[in-house]
């Protein structure tokens, strides 16, 4: 999608409409055309460049260039277009450079000479910045609603396990007991805050750069404020070079499915480790699970491997992105024709990818007993042994050590926490009397922990009310943006 204008000339049934070339002695080679098209990649567009057209064809009637009677035909066939568009009955052809000069060949098939009346005061470099817009916005709002999902699904586990212990990790390692409601909402946070980034995403995104030209606006009395408007944007870009060639846009947006990646593939590695036999913590439903083709006993975690392996397909769109864009002069340059088939696959990823992560979290089952065997083990309640002691008086520093020295007397005797003796712990301190079992229960370590945030089951459930309104919340503005 390169810079053009204002081209003219005649529109000929037996050549292919070009939308520049009025200077030109010679139509392009082959090797360029083969290089220049896009129209396998940037025909998903269209709908989005025939609402644009339909603004545009109202403001040239403003102006004054379109008469009442022009513009009604202009719209109508524009609503004919978009309807053979999305039935499939208008497709574009191996001659067609790509989105823009597919749509105004069928603009002109419908309405001849009158169809070439509305590439007046645009440019194909407004006009891609702006259909890339509109339709990044619709994506963002799908992508919401996917997320939603996939929180639902976690939201409905942790609802189960709010009471059910599990043990917590720091460095792979048993550190302290948990709820496993908790180890679930960490998960539901996570994407709380993907979708935010996409709503503020959204906020700097609705700018419209329809208007701004090939870079320098137009000498044509348009208004592109209200063509904004029009089109559902805040305002128009307040600078017509800016309008062109900013594609932040673009690479934010990137940033955002890649960090969506990111967190997938956390979640997804959970639920690797979760599933093996070593572990045991959960069971996945034969729909969302393979088989081996040679080991008929297995049943492999493909949803969670591929959302791990597809994060990196996302970072890299991302990088793909802002690699174009560095060292790119201003204002339009072809090199801009590379920066939609990297975030156009990092939605067409996570389209499928967050439905699949969805169904397999709502249907995992999950071995409630054995990971609340685990929770206690591993020496996890040393820090609650620690803690009792700093409510006795004891400093911090010393209660470590005091504590420490319970485990290393566990280890030597291959013993629990809870299985040392009253001796065994007036050995270490007198000032461990037998007192401290109050302590060492896997109960009473989660009630114990019932600071903001903490893991005390109360605390949980608090978690789950408000994820729930923020997920309803943004639900809401995803559905209502796409209205």
């Amino acid at each position: 999608m390169n810079d053009a204008s204002s081209a003219g000339g005649d529109v000929h049934a037996d050549a292919p409409l070009r939308l520049w070339g009025g200077a030109f002695g010679s139509g392009p080679s082959e090797a360029l055309q083969a290089l220049s098209v896009s129209i396998h990649f940037d025909w998903r567009l269209a709908p989005y460049d025939l609402q644009s057209s339909r603004a545009h064809a109202r403001v040239l009637h403003r102006a004054g260039l379109l008469d009442e009677g022009e513009l009604a035909q202009m719209l109508a066939a524009l609503d004919a277009l978009q309807k053979d568009v999305l039935a499939g009955q208008f497709l574009p052809t191996a001659t067609d450079e790509d989105v823009h000069t597919a749509l105004e060949r069928g603009l002109v098939e419908r309405l001849g000479v009158l169809g070439g009346k509305l590439r007046a005061g645009r440019s194909r470099n407004d006009q891609i910045a702006t259909d890339l817009r509109l339709y990044l916005r619709a994506q963002a709002r799908l992508l919401t609603e996917l997320l939603a999902d996939v929180q639902a699904a976690l939201l409905e586990q942790a609802e189960r396990h709010v009471e059910s212990a599990a043990p917590g990790f720091t460095h792979l390692q048993r550190a302290q007991p948990v709820s496993f409601a908790h180890e679930l909402l960490k998960h539901v946070h996570a994407f709380t805050r993907d979708v935010s980034r996409l709503r503020d995403w959204d906020r700097r995104t609705a700018f419209s750069p329809l208007g701004a030209g090939a870079l320098a606006g137009s000498t044509l009395p348009l208004d592109p404020q209200t063509t904004a408007r029009e089109l559902g944007f805040d305002d128009a870009c307040a600078n017509s070079i800016d309008a062109v060639s900013d594609r932040d846009f673009v690479a934010e947006f990137g940033f955002a499915t890649a960090l969506i990646g990111v967190h997938l593939s956390r979640l997804g590695e959970e639920v690797v480790l979760w599933t093996s036999k070593e572990f045991g913590w959960a069971t996945l439903n034969d729909a969302y699970a393979t088989g081996s083709s040679i080991m008929p006993q297995k049943r492999n975690p493909d949803i969670a491997e591929l959302a791990r392996g597809k994060s990196g397909r996302l970072i890299g769109n991302l990088v793909t992105v802002l690699t174009v864009l560095k060292g790119l002069p201003f204002a339009y340059n072809r090199d801009l024709q590379e920066d939609k088939e990297p975030v156009f696959d990092s939605i067409d990823t996570l389209t499928v990818l967050l439905p699949a992560v969805s169904g397999m979290i709502a249907t995992l089952t999950f071995d409630i007993e054995r990971m609340a065997a685990a929770a206690p083990t591993g020496h996890a309640l040393a820090t609650d042994v620690a803690e009792w002691l700093v409510r006795k008086g004891v400093p911090f520093r010393e209660a470590h050590e005091l504590s420490g020295g319970c485990v290393r007397l566990c280890d030597e005797q291959g013993l629990e926490l809870w299985e040392l003796s009253d001796a065994d712990l007036e050995g270490v301190s007198a000032l461990l009397t037998p007192d401290v079992r109050e302590v060492l229960s896997v109960r009473g370590a989660l009630d114990a922990r019932s600071s903001f945030g903490g893991t005390a089951p109360e605390r949980v459930q608090e978690q789950l009310e408000a994820a729930r309104d923020e997920v309803a919340d943004s639900t809401a503005w995803a559905v209502l943006q796409s209205r």
